[in-house]
């Protein structure tokens, strides 16, 4: 525990005089700063601060650091940089981000950040956590079998990427800063530092025996740049994030960690990094023992992953190994000076170095506080789905409805529901406090609890008789059902996407004894193939929760009983059980690939049967759109060093003169302007996502159906209506990805399309 590295006094009662160290003069700029601190080290005690354990330079007064800390929905226990115990026990734990993203809520995603950086600050002043955070993970649900589904923010890249920004932004924006005011971004100052990962191609973890340490995820430039690269870009971009994770894969043959291209060209290079690459946990030992990249030794490996830009290695390989490739010339000492240089700059953004008095006051007075408790519970409500409800069923009325069936095997959960990377088993600490279904729906009346199943596995059905009672006698009946980490989680990959075990009998044989309505939640991150229950008249009603974290119960009883009208829209598509017959887990291409049958994925390139559609959800109120403002026309003039670029188009087509312009030959600035007016006509006041798509011209070959450009939640009250402006840019909105990866603007007739086609407006784009 210090104050910060450069106290006087703390080198004073080191025997050495801080005037006397360059690096501790505030005069000079972070990076000139960190320079002279790195010569200053010898090569031995370089090496040593490269693994995320950093042990330190006693001679020169700086302390050890431990890099590897974890926040991706609160702080956790994963990882050793944070740590609990009967002096700090508990914090805040929100909903995993698959249901965050559900809201589709921008403020609320980046109000999260800032709360969880908050209790950063005070576990670090406390000496229980570092203040360098690997989350969020933001690799594009791709196949609804990956199980790190729970971790992602979906399936479409452009929401992954603003969510990836805004919670980014809450984590590391110091108030005052946020508009990148400073001319020099390395010497913004950070409340926490965030980190983007798992670049790059990563949505594989153990699938048939197929494991992440040695999948080559084989990808074409197109997809790569239009689905699985555009989330970083964003995060790095307007994020403004302090690190990127590369992953354990290789990409087209190339370890991630070792990946020139990707690391030093596209990160640092092109999207302009401020900040380190980090590897995830024992990638170059991965490299060597998974993968037997090139056949490569240690040193070999630890030089090539240096020069492709990894600069921090989370493991021993870099402290244990890079000493020897530079004495035997085959790293130079310069590259790891760099990476050193760039570590250092974010730890003094962070005033480990100066300080930062501002975050001084905060203790364990500000962790598990009442504002993020309710933040907690209102990120529950806001992303939670409603997926059906037969003739107005829900909400419920407390009158009618006084005793309760609450059965299931996620009835009365409590650790399922805040998922992974929150408080593992093994390690102390734990949320502050849990409020389960059981307790939830205890609130609203007389409940008979029966499990039905000892697990989600449900192995056999000698539970379900005493649920089938419950439902018998109960006003309505709740059935609380789904799956967990024992089903889709970090190395664990789904075989199929239905109710395991004999859960569907359970909810069948609960919905046919059942005196009154029937309501059935769904706990998952991944779409379950539920059609069973979607077509069955006896079950009334349907939510998605995914997992809704440790507020998680109360949240969905206050949904049910209409204490919220929920406005949450699914942020994946919800196949059908027979799409994962058609595909493998590993074929990463996103189109259709018709000489093998392959199916194309995600609602951009898939036009299939669903059970329910990326951004569906219903509400308890209805709400009608009215287009207000929109062009019918956008013209550009070209100049003389802009081009036209050929498109493939289908047999029939009538080609435009100039097909399309390469989008970095263009300024890209303008904006087209698209307001609605959305009209509450129902009697409860409601919250509406409004979803605004664009569709490109008819007859190009090989692009995307449609794209979400846009989205906004608004509350609207009963009866009233509000103006929505969207503000487009012309290039974001309109751009399409060739099969060569260039981003283009094709000219022709674009359709926006918003929600599900209540509005359709065309909108010719030409060239002159």
């Amino acid at each position: 525990n210090f104050t910060y590295v450069c106290d006087p006094a703390r080198y004073a009662q080191l025997g050495l005089d801080v005037k006397s160290l360059p690096f501790c003069d505030k005069k000079l700029s972070y990076q000139v700063r960190a320079r002279d601190l790195v010569r200053q080290m010898t090569l031995y005690e370089k090496v040593r601060q490269l693994g995320n354990r950093a042990y330190g330079v006693p001679r020169l007064g700086i302390p050890e650091y431990q890099w590897w800390s974890e926040a991706l929905h609160g702080l956790s226990n994963v990882g050793p940089g944070t740590f609990f115990d009967n002096s700090v026990p508990h914090a805040t734990s929100y909903p995993t981000p698959i249901l965050t993203t559900a809201s589709f809520n921008e403020s609320l995603w980046n109000t999260i950040g800032k709360a969880v950086s908050t209790e950063a600050r005070a576990l670090f002043n406390l000496g229980h956590a570092g203040l360098t955070f690997w989350s969020p993970t933001i690799n594009v649900a791709r196949d609804p079998r990956w199980g790190r589904i729970i971790e992602t923010p979906g399936e479409d890249p452009f929401v992954v990427g603003t969510y990836a920004a805004n919670y980014v932004r809450g984590l590391q924006d110091v108030d005052g800063t946020e508009n990148n005011k400073y001319k020099d971004l390395n010497s913004r100052p950070l409340k926490v530092s965030a980190c983007c990962k798992h670049f790059a191609a990563y949505d594989v973890d153990n699938w048939k025996g197929i494991e992440r340490y040695s999948f080559d995820a084989r990808v074409t430039e197109q997809d790569l740049i239009e689905t699985f690269n555009r989330p970083f870009q964003m995060c790095v971009q307007n994020g403004d994030v302090s690190s990127v994770m590369c992953s354990y894969n290789r990409v087209n043959g190339i370890p991630a960690c070792a990946n020139h291209k990707l690391l030093k060209e596209t990160v640092r290079q092109d999207w302009d990094l401020h900040g380190y690459i980090v590897a995830d946990c024992d990638s170059v030992e991965v490299m060597i023992k998974d993968h037997k990249w090139l056949n490569v030794d240690n040193e070999t490996a630890v030089s090539y992953t240096l020069q492709a830009g990894l600069d921090l290695d989370c493991g021993v390989y870099y402290t244990d190994n890079v000493e020897n490739a530079v004495k035997h010339g085959k790293v130079g000492e310069g590259d790891v000076d760099q990476s050193l240089q760039y570590l250092y700059v974010v730890l003094m953004r962070l005033g480990i170095f100066d300080g930062q008095p501002q975050y001084n006051s905060l203790g364990i007075n500000d962790v598990c506080t009442s504002a993020h408790i309710e933040l907690a519970g209102e990120a529950a409500r806001e992303g939670i789905v409603l997926l059906k409800n037969d003739n107005g069923v829900l909400p419920l009325a407390t009158k009618r409805n006084e005793t309760l069936a609450v059965v299931g095997p996620h009835a009365n959960a409590s650790v399922a529901m805040t998922g992974n990377y929150a408080f593992a088993t093994y390690n102390k600490g734990s949320p502050c406090r849990y409020s389960t279904p059981l307790n939830g729906f205890s609130s609203y009346g007389s409940v008979n609890y029966a499990v039905g199943c000892s697990d989600v596995k449900c192995a056999n059905g000698n539970l379900i008789g005493a649920a089938v009672e419950a439902a018998k006698t109960a006003d309505a009946t709740i059935i609380v059902a789904g799956i967990d980490l024992s089903i889709e989680a970090e190395s664990l990959d789904r075989l199929d996407i239905l109710l395991p075990g004999n859960q569907t009998d359970l909810i069948n044989q609960v919905a046919d004894a059942a005196k009154g309505p029937v309501v059935l939640v769904i706990m998952s991150a991944g779409g379950v193939d539920i059609s069973f229950a979607k077509s069955n008249p006896k079950i009334h009603a349907i939510l998605w929760a995914g997992y809704p974290g440790a507020e998680g119960g109360q949240a969905i009883a206050d949904v049910v009983f209409g204490k919220y009208n929920p406005g949450g829209r699914l942020p994946l598509t919800w196949y059908q059980a027979d799409y994962v017959d058609k595909i493998p887990l590993t074929s990463m291409q996103l189109r259709p690939d018709d000489s093998k049958g392959y199916p194309g994925r995600t609602y951009k390139f898939y036009d299939g049967p669903t059970v329910f559609p990326y951004g569906y959800g219903l509400s308890y109120t209805k709400f009608n759109y009215t287009l207000k403002a929109a062009p019918s026309e956008l013209s550009t003039k070209l100049s003389k060093f802009q081009h036209c670029r050929d498109l493939p188009y289908k047999n029939g087509t009538i080609k435009p003169s100039c097909p399309a312009i390469l989008i970095d030959d263009m300024r890209c600035h303008n904006k087209f302007t698209f307001d609605i007016e959305v009209k509450n006509v129902g009697n409860r006041d409601g919250d509406e996502v409004v979803l605004i798509y664009s569709q490109p011209p008819l007859g190009i070959l090989g692009t995307h159906i449609k794209q979400l450009i846009k989205f906004q939640r608004v509350s609207i009250a009963a009866r009233t209506s509000k103006l929505v402006h969207f503000a487009i840019n012309i290039c974001q909105g309109l751009g399409i990805v060739d099969s060569n990866g260039n981003a283009v603007l094709p000219s022709g007739s674009h359709t926006i399309i918003v929600g599900d086609h209540q509005i359709v407006h065309p909108i010719q784009l030409t060239y002159h």
